[in-house]
């Protein structure tokens, strides 16, 4: 007896990695070069499709959204920055990036708050032990 043929079509074949986007990116951590925290993923740009190709990622969007994480809503396209996809080294419970978290503008905050206020309380040009 031969198994009923599925409804559903074949998955199509590309040259490139095929992911899950909600499961395998999706909230995931970026590490930049030397293992830095860049970020989080908290979307994702995709080339649009005609349908019969699979769609394509094209670039990782993070950025400052925990309001939004918390009350809920979607965040400005303007509070995300965009890291190519072509920076992307290796996809697995986190994803690596070729960049170092300096050279990205989503940190900005960060980098201000260490600077002009962590760096005030004694001990805070330390790193922590």
């Amino acid at each position: 007896m031969s198994r009923p043929r599925s409804p559903l079509p074949e998955a199509p074949r590309s040259g490139g990695l095929l992911v899950d986007a909600r499961l395998h990116l999706l909230d995931r951590q970026l590490l930049g070069t030397d293992d830095a925290p860049v970020g989080i993923v908290d979307d994702l740009e995709v080339d649009a499709t005609d349908g019969r190709t699979a769609a394509r990622v094209t670039a990782i969007l993070t950025g400052q959204v925990l309001a939004t994480r918390i009350l809920g809503g979607q965040p400005p396209r303007s509070r995300l920055e965009a890291i190519p996809w072509r920076l992307v080294s290796a996809v697995g419970t986190v994803l690596h990036i070729d960049a170092h978290p300096e050279t990205l503008d989503n940190l900005w905050v960060e980098r201000w708050l260490r600077d002009h206020v962590i760096a005030r309380i004694p001990g805070g040009r330390r790193a922590a032990q």
